[in-house]
Protein backbone atom coordinates (compact mmCIF):
# COMPACT_ATOMS: atom_id res chain seq x y z
CA UNK A 1 0.00 0.00 0.00
CA UNK A 2 1.03 3.58 -0.44
CA UNK A 3 0.64 6.85 1.39
CA UNK A 4 1.13 10.22 -0.21
CA UNK A 5 -1.05 11.99 2.28
CA UNK A 6 -0.09 11.26 5.84
CA UNK A 7 0.34 12.86 9.22
CA UNK A 8 3.93 13.32 10.39
CA UNK A 9 5.26 10.09 11.83
CA UNK A 10 5.58 9.85 15.59
CA UNK A 11 9.31 9.89 16.35
CA UNK A 12 10.20 9.61 12.67
CA UNK A 13 13.16 11.75 11.59
CA UNK A 14 14.51 10.93 8.13
CA UNK A 15 14.42 12.77 4.78
CA UNK A 16 12.62 10.79 2.06
CA UNK A 17 14.67 9.30 -0.77
CA UNK A 18 13.35 10.00 -4.24
CA UNK A 19 12.40 6.44 -5.17
CA UNK A 20 8.81 5.47 -5.98
CA UNK A 21 7.57 2.30 -4.41
CA UNK A 22 4.41 0.61 -3.38
CA UNK A 23 3.84 2.26 -0.01
CA UNK A 24 5.38 5.58 -0.95
CA UNK A 25 4.72 8.38 1.52
CA UNK A 26 5.26 11.92 0.36
CA UNK A 27 6.31 15.01 2.28
CA UNK A 28 8.96 15.56 4.89
CA UNK A 29 9.07 14.24 8.41
CA UNK A 30 9.38 15.93 11.75
CA UNK A 31 12.81 15.69 13.44
CA UNK A 32 12.94 13.47 16.49
CA UNK A 33 14.60 16.21 18.50
CA UNK A 34 16.03 19.64 17.82
CA UNK A 35 17.80 22.56 19.41
CA UNK A 36 15.73 25.68 19.75
CA UNK A 37 17.28 28.89 20.98
CA UNK A 38 15.40 31.44 23.07
CA UNK A 39 13.36 33.66 20.78
CA UNK A 40 13.96 37.36 21.41
CA UNK A 41 11.02 39.75 20.97
CA UNK A 42 11.71 43.11 19.34
CA UNK A 43 9.41 46.05 20.00
CA UNK A 44 9.33 49.31 18.08
CA UNK A 45 9.78 52.51 20.09
CA UNK A 46 6.91 54.99 19.86
CA UNK A 47 7.51 57.97 17.57
CA UNK A 48 7.81 60.32 20.55
CA UNK A 49 10.72 58.25 21.87
CA UNK A 50 12.48 57.67 18.53
CA UNK A 51 15.02 60.46 18.96
CA UNK A 52 16.06 59.38 22.47
CA UNK A 53 16.24 55.74 21.36
CA UNK A 54 18.42 56.72 18.42
CA UNK A 55 20.80 58.64 20.66
CA UNK A 56 21.00 55.77 23.15
CA UNK A 57 21.73 53.30 20.38
CA UNK A 58 24.46 55.47 18.92
CA UNK A 59 26.06 55.93 22.32
CA UNK A 60 26.09 52.24 23.15
CA UNK A 61 27.06 51.01 19.66
CA UNK A 62 30.86 51.10 20.17
CA UNK A 63 30.57 49.09 23.39
CA UNK A 64 28.16 46.57 21.83
CA UNK A 65 30.36 46.19 18.76
CA UNK A 66 33.36 45.57 20.99
CA UNK A 67 31.52 42.89 22.98
CA UNK A 68 30.30 41.23 19.76
CA UNK A 69 33.80 41.18 18.31
CA UNK A 70 35.16 39.53 21.45
CA UNK A 71 32.43 36.87 21.47
CA UNK A 72 32.10 36.14 17.78
CA UNK A 73 35.47 34.96 16.49
CA UNK A 74 34.92 32.21 13.95
CA UNK A 75 31.34 30.96 13.47
CA UNK A 76 30.47 28.26 15.97
CA UNK A 77 29.43 24.78 14.92
CA UNK A 78 26.48 23.32 16.76
CA UNK A 79 24.11 20.36 16.48
CA UNK A 80 20.58 20.82 15.18
CA UNK A 81 19.31 17.27 15.69
CA UNK A 82 20.21 13.88 17.15
CA UNK A 83 18.26 10.72 16.29
CA UNK A 84 17.02 8.56 18.03
CA UNK A 85 15.48 10.09 21.13
CA UNK A 86 16.97 9.66 24.57
CA UNK A 87 16.48 6.83 27.07
CA UNK A 88 13.59 8.59 28.80
CA UNK A 89 11.54 8.70 25.59
CA UNK A 90 12.11 5.42 23.76
CA UNK A 91 13.91 2.12 23.59
CA UNK A 92 15.64 1.33 20.32
CA UNK A 93 16.38 -1.83 18.37
CA UNK A 94 19.77 -3.47 17.94
CA UNK A 95 20.25 -2.11 14.43
CA UNK A 96 19.74 1.55 15.37
CA UNK A 97 22.00 4.23 13.90
CA UNK A 98 23.04 7.45 15.60
CA UNK A 99 22.19 10.27 13.19
CA UNK A 100 23.77 13.65 13.91
CA UNK A 101 22.73 16.74 11.96
CA UNK A 102 24.83 19.87 12.42
CA UNK A 103 23.36 23.35 12.28
CA UNK A 104 25.45 24.37 9.28
CA UNK A 105 27.81 23.03 6.64
CA UNK A 106 30.79 21.30 8.25
CA UNK A 107 33.94 22.67 6.65
CA UNK A 108 36.38 20.38 8.45
CA UNK A 109 34.69 16.99 8.68
CA UNK A 110 37.70 15.26 10.23
CA UNK A 111 37.87 17.79 13.07
CA UNK A 112 34.15 17.48 13.74
CA UNK A 113 34.15 13.68 13.59
CA UNK A 114 37.14 13.45 15.92
CA UNK A 115 35.18 14.98 18.82
CA UNK A 116 32.21 12.60 18.50
CA UNK A 117 32.36 9.78 21.05
CA UNK A 118 30.19 6.70 21.58
CA UNK A 119 30.34 4.70 24.82
CA UNK A 120 28.42 1.46 25.34
CA UNK A 121 27.95 -0.76 28.36
CA UNK A 122 28.53 -3.71 26.01
CA UNK A 123 31.29 -2.49 23.65
CA UNK A 124 30.93 -2.82 19.89
CA UNK A 125 33.11 -1.63 17.03
CA UNK A 126 31.55 1.24 15.11
CA UNK A 127 32.32 4.03 12.66
CA UNK A 128 30.91 7.29 11.35
CA UNK A 129 29.90 7.90 7.74
CA UNK A 130 29.15 11.31 6.22
CA UNK A 131 26.05 11.38 4.04
CA UNK A 132 25.92 15.15 3.43
CA UNK A 133 27.73 18.36 4.34
CA UNK A 134 25.74 18.53 7.57
CA UNK A 135 24.87 14.95 8.46
CA UNK A 136 26.99 12.08 9.80
CA UNK A 137 25.78 8.63 10.87
CA UNK A 138 27.23 6.10 13.30
CA UNK A 139 26.78 2.39 12.65
CA UNK A 140 28.27 -0.59 14.41
CA UNK A 141 30.08 -3.45 12.65
CA UNK A 142 27.57 -5.95 14.02
CA UNK A 143 24.23 -5.33 15.70
CA UNK A 144 24.26 -3.75 19.14
CA UNK A 145 23.87 -6.15 22.04
CA UNK A 146 20.40 -5.76 23.58
CA UNK A 147 19.42 -4.45 27.02
CA UNK A 148 22.09 -1.83 27.55
CA UNK A 149 22.72 1.91 27.57
CA UNK A 150 24.77 3.76 24.96
CA UNK A 151 26.08 7.27 25.51
CA UNK A 152 26.81 9.67 22.65
CA UNK A 153 28.89 12.77 23.38
CA UNK A 154 29.83 15.63 21.06
CA UNK A 155 32.68 17.67 22.54
CA UNK A 156 32.19 20.56 20.15
CA UNK A 157 34.26 22.95 22.26
CA UNK A 158 37.37 20.89 21.39
CA UNK A 159 37.16 21.78 17.71
CA UNK A 160 39.77 24.48 16.98
CA UNK A 161 38.09 27.86 16.73
CA UNK A 162 34.88 26.46 18.19
CA UNK A 163 35.77 26.77 21.88
CA UNK A 164 32.63 28.77 22.65
CA UNK A 165 30.37 25.94 21.49
CA UNK A 166 28.39 23.89 23.98
CA UNK A 167 29.19 20.19 24.40
CA UNK A 168 26.15 17.95 24.18
CA UNK A 169 25.35 14.30 24.82
CA UNK A 170 22.51 11.83 24.74
CA UNK A 171 22.04 8.43 26.33
CA UNK A 172 20.14 5.74 24.40
CA UNK A 173 18.38 2.68 25.80
CA UNK A 174 18.72 -0.46 23.68
CA UNK A 175 15.78 -2.78 24.18
CA UNK A 176 14.98 -6.32 23.09
CA UNK A 177 16.75 -7.71 20.02
CA UNK A 178 13.81 -7.93 17.59
CA UNK A 179 15.08 -9.45 14.35
CA UNK A 180 12.52 -10.44 11.74
CA UNK A 181 13.01 -12.24 8.43
CA UNK A 182 10.38 -11.82 5.72
CA UNK A 183 10.51 -14.71 3.25
CA UNK A 184 8.61 -13.48 0.19
CA UNK A 185 8.83 -16.89 -1.50
CA UNK A 186 7.35 -18.83 1.40
CA UNK A 187 5.05 -15.92 2.34
CA UNK A 188 5.96 -15.90 6.00
CA UNK A 189 7.63 -13.58 8.51
CA UNK A 190 9.55 -15.12 11.39
CA UNK A 191 10.24 -12.90 14.41
CA UNK A 192 13.03 -13.68 16.84
CA UNK A 193 13.31 -11.86 20.16
CA UNK A 194 16.68 -12.07 21.90
CA UNK A 195 17.53 -14.97 19.62
CA UNK A 196 14.40 -17.01 20.30
CA UNK A 197 11.83 -17.65 17.57
CA UNK A 198 8.76 -16.03 19.07
CA UNK A 199 6.19 -15.83 16.29
CA UNK A 200 5.63 -16.92 12.71
CA UNK A 201 3.21 -14.68 10.82
CA UNK A 202 1.63 -15.44 7.42
CA UNK A 203 2.27 -12.53 5.03
CA UNK A 204 1.74 -11.33 1.49
CA UNK A 205 4.49 -9.20 -0.11
CA UNK A 206 4.71 -7.14 -3.30
CA UNK A 207 3.25 -8.84 -6.33
CA UNK A 208 5.34 -6.99 -8.93
CA UNK A 209 4.23 -6.14 -12.44
CA UNK A 210 4.31 -2.34 -12.55
CA UNK A 211 7.50 -0.80 -13.93
CA UNK A 212 8.34 2.88 -13.52
CA UNK A 213 11.71 4.20 -14.66
CA UNK A 214 12.98 0.68 -15.21
CA UNK A 215 12.05 -0.35 -11.65
CA UNK A 216 9.27 -2.74 -10.70
CA UNK A 217 7.72 -0.57 -8.01
CA UNK A 218 5.24 -3.27 -6.99
CA UNK A 219 8.06 -5.46 -5.63
CA UNK A 220 9.07 -5.34 -1.97
CA UNK A 221 12.76 -4.46 -1.74
CA UNK A 222 15.10 -7.27 -0.68
CA UNK A 223 17.60 -6.29 2.00
CA UNK A 224 18.09 -5.31 5.63
CA UNK A 225 15.50 -2.71 6.63
CA UNK A 226 15.15 -1.00 9.99
CA UNK A 227 11.92 0.04 11.65
CA UNK A 228 11.75 3.83 11.40
CA UNK A 229 8.45 4.61 13.06
CA UNK A 230 4.90 3.35 13.45
CA UNK A 231 1.30 4.57 13.39
CA UNK A 232 -1.84 3.06 14.84
CA UNK A 233 -3.67 3.91 11.61
CA UNK A 234 -2.01 5.08 8.39
CA UNK A 235 -3.80 6.63 5.40
CA UNK A 236 -2.59 4.95 2.21
CA UNK A 237 -3.57 6.19 -1.24
CA UNK A 238 -2.75 5.67 -4.90
CA UNK A 239 -1.48 9.22 -5.33
CA UNK A 240 2.14 7.97 -5.41
CA UNK A 241 1.19 6.55 -8.82
CA UNK A 242 -0.23 9.88 -9.89
CA UNK A 243 -3.70 8.35 -9.58
CA UNK A 244 -6.04 10.74 -7.77
CA UNK A 245 -9.29 10.29 -9.68
CA UNK A 246 -11.67 8.01 -7.73
CA UNK A 247 -13.05 6.80 -11.06
CA UNK A 248 -9.67 5.39 -12.11
CA UNK A 249 -9.52 1.58 -11.69
CA UNK A 250 -6.12 1.96 -9.96
CA UNK A 251 -7.43 4.48 -7.41
CA UNK A 252 -7.53 3.59 -3.72
CA UNK A 253 -7.61 5.35 -0.37
CA UNK A 254 -7.51 3.16 2.70
CA UNK A 255 -7.08 3.55 6.44
CA UNK A 256 -4.61 0.79 7.35
CA UNK A 257 -4.12 -0.35 10.98
CA UNK A 258 -0.88 -1.32 12.73
CA UNK A 259 1.56 0.23 10.25
CA UNK A 260 5.31 -0.06 10.95
CA UNK A 261 7.39 1.90 8.45
CA UNK A 262 10.58 0.23 7.16
CA UNK A 263 11.79 2.54 4.37
CA UNK A 264 11.63 6.12 3.11
CA UNK A 265 10.06 5.00 -0.14
CA UNK A 266 6.99 3.88 1.74
CA UNK A 267 7.26 0.20 2.63
CA UNK A 268 5.47 -0.93 5.77
CA UNK A 269 4.64 -4.04 7.71
CA UNK A 270 0.90 -3.62 8.31
CA UNK A 271 -2.42 -5.36 8.67
CA UNK A 272 -3.80 -6.59 5.38
CA UNK A 273 -6.84 -4.64 4.20
CA UNK A 274 -8.91 -7.74 3.57
CA UNK A 275 -7.78 -10.40 1.06
CA UNK A 276 -6.80 -12.59 4.00
CA UNK A 277 -6.99 -15.66 1.77
CA UNK A 278 -3.67 -14.65 0.16
CA UNK A 279 -1.74 -14.40 3.42
CA UNK A 280 0.78 -17.22 3.63
CA UNK A 281 -0.03 -18.26 0.04
CA UNK A 282 0.88 -15.60 -2.54
CA UNK A 283 2.22 -12.07 -2.98
CA UNK A 284 -0.55 -9.59 -3.74
CA UNK A 285 0.48 -6.23 -2.22
CA UNK A 286 1.76 -3.06 -3.89
CA UNK A 287 5.09 -3.53 -2.12
CA UNK A 288 4.31 -3.56 1.59
CA UNK A 289 4.36 -6.62 3.84
CA UNK A 290 0.73 -7.44 4.67
CA UNK A 291 0.05 -9.49 7.77
CA UNK A 292 -2.89 -11.01 9.59
CA UNK A 293 -4.82 -8.67 11.94
CA UNK A 294 -3.53 -10.47 15.03
CA UNK A 295 0.01 -10.75 13.67
CA UNK A 296 0.19 -7.10 12.58
CA UNK A 297 -1.13 -5.85 15.92
CA UNK A 298 1.37 -7.98 17.84
CA UNK A 299 4.26 -6.86 15.62
CA UNK A 300 3.25 -3.22 16.03
CA UNK A 301 3.18 -3.65 19.79
CA UNK A 302 6.74 -4.95 20.07
CA UNK A 303 8.29 -2.72 17.39
CA UNK A 304 11.04 -0.28 18.32
CA UNK A 305 12.82 2.12 16.00
CA UNK A 306 15.99 0.42 14.89
CA UNK A 307 14.51 -3.11 14.90
CA UNK A 308 15.84 -5.28 12.07
CA UNK A 309 13.48 -6.47 9.32
CA UNK A 310 15.29 -8.44 6.62
CA UNK A 311 13.35 -9.09 3.42
CA UNK A 312 14.45 -11.95 1.16
CA UNK A 313 13.40 -13.45 -2.16
CA UNK A 314 12.66 -10.53 -4.53
CA UNK A 315 14.60 -9.21 -7.51
CA UNK A 316 14.44 -5.60 -6.35
CA UNK A 317 17.40 -4.66 -4.15
CA UNK A 318 17.06 -2.20 -1.28
CA UNK A 319 19.18 0.93 -1.73
CA UNK A 320 21.28 1.73 1.37
CA UNK A 321 20.14 5.37 1.16
CA UNK A 322 16.47 4.41 1.35
CA UNK A 323 15.50 5.18 4.93
CA UNK A 324 17.73 3.65 7.58
CA UNK A 325 18.98 0.86 5.33
CA UNK A 326 22.62 1.39 6.28
CA UNK A 327 23.22 -2.32 6.87
CA UNK A 328 23.05 -2.78 3.11
CA UNK A 329 26.68 -1.63 2.99
CA UNK A 330 29.48 -3.98 4.01
CA UNK A 331 31.58 -2.93 6.97
CA UNK A 332 34.50 -1.93 4.72
CA UNK A 333 32.19 0.09 2.49
CA UNK A 334 30.69 1.82 5.50
CA UNK A 335 34.06 2.83 6.94
CA UNK A 336 35.10 4.47 3.68
CA UNK A 337 32.57 7.20 4.42
CA UNK A 338 34.56 8.41 7.44
CA UNK A 339 36.58 11.63 7.23
CA UNK A 340 39.26 10.24 9.52
CA UNK A 341 42.38 8.44 8.26
CA UNK A 342 42.14 4.68 7.64
CA UNK A 343 42.57 2.79 10.88
CA UNK A 344 41.12 5.55 13.04
CA UNK A 345 37.67 5.66 11.46
CA UNK A 346 36.35 2.87 13.66
CA UNK A 347 36.52 2.56 17.40
CA UNK A 348 35.29 0.21 20.06
CA UNK A 349 32.74 1.82 22.29
CA UNK A 350 34.15 2.50 25.73
CA UNK A 351 33.03 0.69 28.90
CA UNK A 352 29.88 1.50 30.79
CA UNK A 353 28.80 5.15 30.55
CA UNK A 354 26.95 4.90 33.86
CA UNK A 355 28.83 7.84 35.31
CA UNK A 356 27.51 11.30 34.48
CA UNK A 357 29.30 12.74 31.42
CA UNK A 358 31.03 16.09 31.55
CA UNK A 359 28.90 17.38 28.69
CA UNK A 360 25.30 18.49 29.11
CA UNK A 361 23.50 15.18 28.85
CA UNK A 362 20.42 15.20 26.64
CA UNK A 363 20.92 18.88 25.89
CA UNK A 364 18.96 18.23 22.71
CA UNK A 365 16.16 16.31 24.33
CA UNK A 366 13.77 19.18 23.91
Amino acid sequence: MNTLRRAAHVTLSVAAIAVATACSAGGTTTPAASVTGAAGTATQAPATQARDASKATAASAPHAASRTARKAGKPKLGIADITPMGEKVERVGVGFPIIVTFDRTVRDRAAAEAVLQVQAEKPAEGAWRWVSDRKVIYRTKTYWKPHQKVLFTARLSQIPGNEAAKDVSRRFAVGTANISVVDTKRHVMKVRRDGKLTKTIPISAGRGGLRRGGVDVYLTTTGVHLAMGKKRVETMTSSWLGVTDPKDPLYYKLEIPWAVRISDSGEYVHQSAGDYQFLGRSNQSHGCVRATPAGAKWFYGISQRGDVIEVTGTKRKLDWRNGWSYWQLSWNQWKRGSALPAGSASASASPSPSASPSADEDALQG
